[in-house]
């Protein structure tokens, strides 16, 4: 059987690509990996991406959303402040983009999630550095020294 090792990309379906790209733009930076037409834009984030996709069919699902995994959680919160966002209720940072995609912003220190040091050290994030529970919740599952 195989195992799950992380996330390779998302992928969420908007009502206007551009307008996708612009909202996203003013919360996080990115840098763009690709486009395709008025079909698709592709979003990096080191060794995994976003793919937005046009034109949204159906209602959101409410059960279905992603994690967002940054490196300053408030800032995405101040971000929001002036996008057309909900900003959900409840414990940490979730909130629908102006589509209905559910987003979930956890900060990279308070995470298991690991990126390779030659990663972060590629994404000029090399100074990101887990929190003290995040540590011991990997060396309880012997995924840290």
């Amino acid at each position: 059987m195989a195992r799950l090792i992380g996330i390779n990309h998302v992928a969420l379906e908007v009502g206007d690509l551009d307008a996708a790209l612009a909202f996203y733009g003013r919360l996080v930076e990115f840098e763009p990996r690709g486009r395709i037409g008025d079909h698709m834009a592709f979003l990096d984030a080191g060794d995994q991406f976003i793919a937005l996709s046009a034109p949204r069919t159906g209602p959101p699902d409410d059960a279905r959303h992603f994690g967002l995994v940054v490196d300053d959680r408030e800032a995405v919160r101040a971000a929001l402040d002036g996008l057309e966002a909900e900003v959900l209720p409840g414990r940490g940072l979730s909130f629908r983009d102006p589509w209905g995609n559910h987003v979930q912003v956890v900060e990279y220190g308070d995470i298991q999630f690991t990126k390779a040091p030659e990663v972060l050290q590629g994404m000029g994030a090399q100074d990101l550095a887990k929190s003290d529970a995040a540590q011991r919740e990997l060396r309880d599952k012997g995924l840290a020294g």
